[in-house]
């Protein structure tokens, strides 16, 4: 399958970005929000909709109509125009203050999700990374110390906060409902409107949905935002939803779909399908003719009751063989096997005068034998976003209005399709590749814009492609199979490549003495060859119980909770079942500490008998690893997997198996949620580091530091010590001093040991 490539639009000027000159360039992020003043108003004015929505994680979906909201976004909208001058007069004043006592003039970091040292080493030495060679050789590159658990969530909110996850509240992708059992999102809870008024058959919700952060710690860009320090911050995970500072800001991971998930892909097909697909939908669909009808599924509809879920409607009348015309919300699209349409805007309908639009893309299979269809997650229209995705709100509109449409899933390329074989290989990179082009336009436009400030971007795409791609490069790996002669056996190779090439054109975008940059990764990345299920391990060690029907049930909806004392959920480890703690625990609280050591003693050394290596490196107690007020909020016991070991896939949704180890036979093939001290990330700096052993954490407090912001007490991160221009390191400042931070503190000396 050859999926073909979207052509992204340039500036709305016609100039290539970062082509500029001078006289065309907006050297001040003062005027880069003057940009945003007439979308603003414009977006305002012109909106048909008296809306406000939301989409939660398995909350589903709510409208609210009130004419007084609409009224107070328009008044809100007119007074922002008109103080706008004013605001921008003291904005002005107070970043020209704000600079007085830094030593740069603007931080960039470049995140690129995942990307691991041993790789970036290898590629170096070969010449494939002639960038990430310079940058090395000019200024640092070091290991980087990531956090534990190694979980994108988890270390990208250390970064953004520059504390330990006790501080921060995120422990792994999912936690536990302590009432029912039953996983949650760890990152955000979405609830609708508390009170509805009935007209009719309808339900009008009265007030705003509550759509809550729940990580906590204040990232560093508020800080120097504090300060008069500007800050554009681009598709940074766990930034949903986005908060109130002095900048812009497009939030990435946790960003759900329009049906509510983190991403839920449809399959339309004449085939009998059968198939139950993780975070996917099989619709079967009939051929009248050369013409299929069918229709996209939506979010639940709250404002009309017993409606169900809302439907578009669509259209596809096959041309001829792998080749199609599709008809959706009054537009038509040209279809051939193999290729992606661009992104297509869809509305849903709740009631009269009520719409919900998202987008997606439709990729035809096949026409024969049998009609194969695949849609990508409907995700939000940046457009007029249902939900709040950016800061300000209006910023979402000024990059669709400026590049185009584009991926706003906090998780847009869909590894389920391909794990699931619907994908193949080339639809699958077609969207990693995609989403890392519209982040360039975004990313080169801050730097653009941002001559004086802070500028953060994530790049997923190195995370997505070495989750999905390892099986070419381990030959012990399960998935691999020859895969040796396959076509894309050299994905990870050549993604480094283009990540290289990337750095290269940053590089010449910050290429004057007051600017530094870092390239840097959450954490690094491994073969997952075997999968251990930790629920029939606490079952064999006689921790966990199950009723006599309950094997094989998600959710641990099988588990007799009279007589469990541990359980699995997740990615990240072990919750005891304490009693006043859970709904239905029976361990006491004065035992938990006792039974949390007795368990990471049993599991630390762990061996797979089977294949003869050691599954699990080390098992901490996380309430003596963790520091902070949220600590106690943590799985009790955190798993540090060996190399090729990982959670297995059942024990993550809580379906305990038969089996202890189940080989890992997925395209999902390479993971990083092992032992922290076996996954550093990367660090690479146009400036010279003397502090040893840097960390994730220190990158905030490095920050302020070099804009001469102070350190908050409560940071646990400390500022790396980074030589001037001229190569002199300075002989003031915070620099960290190697494991001293608290040293006297046993829980902070435990969380040190596990990431260092």
């Amino acid at each position: 399958m050859n999926c073909g490539r979207i052509q992204r639009a340039a500036p709305s000027d016609g100039t290539p970005v970062g082509n500029q000159n001078p006289r065309q360039r907006l050297c001040s992020h003062t005027f880069f929000l003057a940009r945003l003043a007439l979308p603003a108003a414009v977006v305002i004015l012109a909106w048909p909709d008296t809306a406000h929505a939301y989409i939660g994680p398995g909350a589903g979906f709510a409208v609210g109509t009130s004419l007084l909201a609409v009224f107070l976004a328009f008044f809100s909208g007119l007074v922002a125009i008109v103080l706008w001058p004013f605001r921008w007069t003291i904005r002005a004043i107070r970043g020209r203050r704000a600079h007085a006592n830094a030593r740069i003039k603007r931080f960039v970091v470049l995140g690129l999700d995942g990307m691991e040292p041993t790789l970036a080493e290898k590629y170096m030495a070969e010449g494939k990374m002639p960038n990430l060679s310079r940058l090395k050789e000019e200024g640092t590159f070091s290991r980087l110390g990531t956090t534990l658990p190694p979980l994108s969530p988890v270390a990208w909110s250390t970064f953004l906060t520059g504390c330990n996850p006790g501080k921060h509240n995120t422990f792994d992708f999912l936690t536990r409902d302590k009432r029912s059992y039953q996983p949650l999102l760890s990152s955000v809870r979405i609830r609708g409107s508390s009170r509805t008024l009935k007209l009719g058959p309808y339900r009008i919700p009265i007030g705003k949905p509550d759509i809550r952060l729940l990580r906590r710690g204040k990232p560093f860009w508020n800080i120097l935002g504090e300060h008069g320090i500007f800050s554009g911050i681009v598709r940074v995970p766990i930034t949903f939803p986005p908060e109130k500072f002095n900048g812009v800001l497009l939030s990435a991971m946790c960003v759900p779909d329009i049906r509510g998930t983190q991403g839920t892909f449809s399959y339309y097909t004449t085939r009998d399908e059968h198939d139950d697909y993780i975070s996917g939908q099989a619709i079967r669909v009939q051929r009248q003719g050369d013409v299929i009808q069918s229709h996209l599924i939506g979010p639940e509809n709250s404002i009309k009751e017993g409606a169900g879920a809302m439907q578009c409607p669509f259209q596809v009348t096959v041309t001829g063989e792998g080749r199609a015309r599709l008809q959706v919300s009054g537009e038509t699209y040209e279809l051939k096997a193999g290729g992606y349409t661009p992104w297509v805007r869809v509305t849903f309908k709740a009631g009269p005068g009520v719409k919900v639009r998202g987008i997606c893309e439709f990729l035809l299979l096949r026409t024969e034998p049998d009609f194969e269809l695949y849609v990508t997650p409907i995700q939000i229209d940046p457009n007029k976003p249902a939900m709040p995705i950016s800061h300000p709100p209006v910023y979402a509109t000024y990059l669709a209005k400026s590049q185009g449409l584009y991926a706003t899933l906090g998780l847009a390329e869909d590894t389920w399709a391909l794990n699931a074989k619907i994908l193949g290989d080339d639809g699958f990179l077609h969207q990693c590749l995609e989403a890392d082009e519209e982040r360039e336009t975004m990313f080169f436009d801050t730097l653009e814009k941002v001559r004086r400030g802070t500028v953060v971007c994530v790049f997923d795409g190195t995370d997505r492609i070495q989750h999905m791609f390892w099986r070419y490069i381990d030959p012990s790996h399960p998935a691999y199979n020859g895969q040796a002669e396959q076509q894309h056996r050299n994905a990870i190779n050549e993604h480094y490549e283009r990540m290289d090439e990337l750095v290269g054109r940053t590089m010449k975008s910050c290429d004057d003495d007051d600017t530094v940059l870092m390239v840097v990764s959450d954490h690094g990345f491994n073969s997952f060859r075997r999968g251990l299920d930790v629920n029939v391990w606490l079952e064999q060690n006689g921790y966990l119980t199950l009723k006599p029907d309950g094997r094989g049930k998600k959710y641990l909806a099988g588990v007799d909770w009279s007589q469990t004392k541990a359980f699995c959920l997740g990615l990240a480890g072990i919750w005891l079942n304490v009693k006043g703690r859970e709904a239905h625990g029976i361990v006491e609280p004065a035992d938990a500490d006792a039974l949390r050591n007795e368990i990471c003693e049993k599991l630390t050394g762990l061996q797979d008998e089977e294949a003869g290596e050691l599954a699990v490196s080390r098992a901490f107690n996380a309430h003596r690893t963790y520091q902070g007020p949220y600590a106690a909020e943590a799985p009790d016991i955190i798993i540090g997997y060996n190399r090729g070991y990982r959670a297995s896939w059942e024990a993550a949704v809580g379906q305990p198996t038969d089996a202890l180890f189940h080989d890992n036979t997925r395209a999902w093939s390479g993971d990083h949620c092992i032992d922290p001290k076996l996954v550093p990330g990367v660090l690479f700096c146009n400036r010279k580091i003397d502090t040893p052993n840097p960390r994730l954490m220190d990158l905030g407090a490095t920050a302020l530091e070099l804009f001469g912001v102070p350190v908050p007490p409560n940071m646990d991160g400390k500022p790396l010590r980074l030589a001037d221009p001229d190569g002199t390191f300075p002989t003031n400042g915070r620099a960290r001093e190697a494991k001293t931070s608290d040293a006297g503190e046993p829980l902070h000396k435990e969380q040190l040991a596990a990431t260092s």
